[in-house]
């Protein structure tokens, strides 16, 4: 079957599931969501067992030992899918929350209130817990979802999405709100991307190349998730030692995600004191550190390339520069960034009130790891990505960031004049 023909019948699907969630309560929702947790915590061994298919193939797919890492599920990270599930289930109902009303002089009452997007498709790559977290959010939100992961995560995906589907099933809710599609043929991408008035909105989260094919390709609304190219700046009056910890957490902790730091700027008035107690700590991490001049003349370090500061490397490598000051640590930012999240390590409340007015990232962190971008980490629960673009949503995206909104005006009989 040709790939549009496969995804409209998907989404005709998708569609009828997407209104039966909008008009369904709250509770209800809430219930398929504690249903879909029990779902995922009955299935764990099934879980468990169809990640190993997937990762016996991963020698196959050449994956990186960080990219094994985002794929990998335990019982730790399946315990985690099935409580982010509880507290999503756990929040403020999004859905028919008044944003905002007011009553007109000539008597109109005016409301502006919040309504799911419909169906939402969401393409991705490596972390299976996507699945829950995506489809989650989604029907929190009233709305369906197309779910399109890695060919390396395909049988992991299938397998949380039966025990959401079994979720949804006893909570009297339609299976078809979450869909992942069987195949993993690339055209199928474009397909979701070209499918007007079937898909209200697609979000890619992976490499600069699957968001790039995605937007070009595309005939419908798209929030990109672009790289993480997070920075961590120590600045003149930081406590070096906290900086050292929050340098080292940033890149260290989990550098296979896109929250982990990629640079570090360090002011010139430190840099000698700072990089010096540093540089054997990253060291025995076995990080490989990329520098300026300046760096490298305080530590033995590989040159840095250009294309260093705008790299998202995913693994133990850290770009290092030396910087005159706030200045020129704002304007490399601004210059290279990804616009993910960047962190000020400074005791100087001045100088870090300028940080977060000047720099232009979703997430900015003031004597913070970047490594709590994240939205289970800001309360969300999960999240369906960390969007880059500027609209409509912004960072870490919870439920709430997928709903639009409807006006409402209520009247007596009112004509215009």
């Amino acid at each position: 079957m040709e790939p549009d023909r496969i995804i409209a019948d998907l989404a005709a699907g998708a569609r009828r599931a997407a209104a039966v969630l909008a008009a369904s309560r709250g509770e209800k929702r809430n219930a398929a969501l504690l249903a879909c947790a029990k779902a995922i915590r009955d299935d764990a061994d099934r879980l468990r067992s169809e990640n190993s298919r997937d990762l016996a193939r991963g020698e196959e797919f050449a994956l990186s030992r960080a990219m094994v890492d985002r794929l990998t599920l335990d019982d730790a990270r399946i315990e985690a899918m099935a409580r982010a599930l509880e507290q999503i289930a756990a929040q403020e109902d999004p859905i028919g929350r008044t944003i905002s009303a007011c009553n007109r002089p000539n008597g109109l009452r005016v409301e502006k209130r919040r309504v799911p997007i419909g169906v939402i498709g969401i393409i991705f790559e490596s972390r299976p817990n996507v699945t829950a977290d995506a489809a989650a959010l989604c029907i929190k939100s009233g709305n369906a979802c197309i779910l399109r992961g890695g060919k390396e995560a395909i049988n992991s995906n299938l397998a949380i999405a039966a025990a959401m589907r079994k979720g949804l099933d006893a909570a009297g809710l339609p299976a078809e709100a979450v869909t992942v599609l069987e195949s993993t043929d690339r055209e199928l991408v474009g397909a979701m991307a070209r499918a007007e008035g079937l898909i209200d909105l697609i979000i890619p989260r992976g490499g600069r190349t699957l968001i790039r094919a995605v937007a070009e390709a595309a005939t419908i609304p798209v929030i990109k998730h672009y790289a993480g190219n997070c920075h961590v700046y120590v600045h003149a009056k930081a406590n070096l030692g906290m900086a050292e910890r929050i340098a080292l957490n940033a890149k260290c902790q989990r550098p296979g995600v896109c929250n982990a730091a990629e640079t570090l700027l360090v002011d010139q008035a430190v840099a000698r004191r700072f990089l010096g107690d540093i540089a054997p700590q990253f060291a025995s991490e076995g990080v490989e550190l990329r520098g300026c001049e300046q760096a490298r003349a305080i530590v033995e370090m590989a040159p840095a390339s250009e294309e260093d500061w705008s790299e998202e490397y995913l693994g133990l490598i850290l770009a290092v520069k030396v910087v005159e000051d706030i200045d020129e640590a704002i304007a490399h930012i601004n210059t290279y960034s990804s616009g993910h999240t960047e962190a000020i390590v400074t005791d100087e409340v001045q100088a870090a009130e300028q940080f977060v007015a000047r720099v232009d990232s979703s997430s900015v962190m003031v004597n913070a790891s970047t490594r709590f971008s994240d939205g289970e980490q800001y309360g969300l629960g999960a999240e369906i990505g960390i969007s880059t673009d500027k609209l409509h949503a912004r960072g870490p995206m919870g439920a709430e960031d997928l709903t639009t909104c409807k006006w409402i005006v209520t009247g007596n009989g009112h004509l215009r004049q």
